[in-house]
């Protein structure tokens, strides 16, 4: 039986520095990120799709193309006169990225604006992935939209995962954020956090700290990512550890979470191990960030 893994969010046109010292074009964004590897890593009884909404343009055009050369479904990416798509440029020093930002016009903002169209698209899904970008690119009450079909979706068996990817940027202020984050922990059943992003703005003093809150919102697996640092895993209260091996030569850290969880949900779904499961997450990651940009072909 064939089954689908459903990613929801924003693709970007990515500018990223190369060697030479000037950038190239190409496309990104978190949540693609990690169906683009989960295509690459999943048997062929899984079917990989992307909601989003794009605009009518050349660069709408490309985008969508790219996503599909990708092997990834793009029945659910949405058309909309009036939009673009948006833009980031990545910035490196010393391996580390910061990022530039232009999205006002993203056509992605109004993906949630149908509920009819977000129940009819999770009603085959069973897997659906999301981040924290997702929530934040989109206005209030298109949240509230999102959370009500998620939760109708997982009361219809869907698994639903969440990285909440914390990026005070996107949002109006941190309690705003703090509340969307925990709003869709109540309506998700794997948890995919970064301890350094979570210590920020949760004030969680250990990964372990930061897996008991996402399991008491109810949350069956929590997974604590920690850089180079010992990981947490909380599953039905039985809490362990990973510790990923040392990475001995980053170019880029760009989509290093995003690859990981990929590499993760991959052997999860698959088997249920958490050591394999980690262990394939880590190295992903660490494959990764050896090279530039936020994609690169397994």
């Amino acid at each position: 039986m064939r089954r689908t893994f459903l990613s929801i969010g924003e693709c970007m046109v990515e500018m990223a520095p190369t060697a030479a010292g000037d950038y190239s074009l190409g496309f990104a964004g978190d949540t693609l990120n990690t169906a683009w590897y989960a295509r690459q890593l999943l048997d062929q009884k899984w079917g990989v799709s992307y909601l989003t909404a794009v605009g009518e343009d050349a660069i709408s055009d490309r985008m969508v193309d790219f996503i599909a050369d990708a092997g990834i479904k793009i029945e659910l990416v949405q058309r909309r006169s009036g939009c673009t798509v948006g833009l980031y440029l990545i910035q490196l020093d010393n391996g580390e990225r910061s990022f530039a930002y232009w999205r006002s016009d993203s056509a992605a903002r109004r993906l949630a604006d149908d509920p009819a169209r977000l129940d009819v698209a999770f009603a085959t899904a069973d897997v659906i992935y999301l981040s924290g970008i997702t929530l934040a690119i989109l206005p209030h009450q298109q949240r509230s939209t999102l959370f009500d079909a998620l939760a109708t979706a997982r009361q219809n068996g869907a698994t639903v995962v969440f990285d909440p990817n914390l990026r005070p940027r996107l949002w109006d202020s941190h309690d705003t954020m703090r509340r969307a984050i925990m709003a869709a922990a109540d309506v998700s059943d794997i948890l995919l956090p970064s301890f350094d992003d979570e210590a920020t703005f949760f004030g969680d003093a250990t990964p372990n700290d930061t897996a008991r809150r996402y399991a008491d919102a109810g949350a069956a697996l929590v997974v604590v990512k920690n850089g180079g640092g010992e990981a947490a895993c909380l599953r039905d209260g039985q809490l362990g550890h990973f510790t990923p091996p040392r990475v001995a030569h980053v170019v880029d850290t760009t989509a290093a979470g995003d690859s990981f969880n990929a590499g993760f949900l991959a052997t999860y779904l698959e088997t249920g191990n958490l050591d394999a499961s980690m262990a394939s997450g880590a190295a992903l990651a660490a494959r990764v960030i050896a090279e530039r940009g936020a994609l690169i072909k397994l």
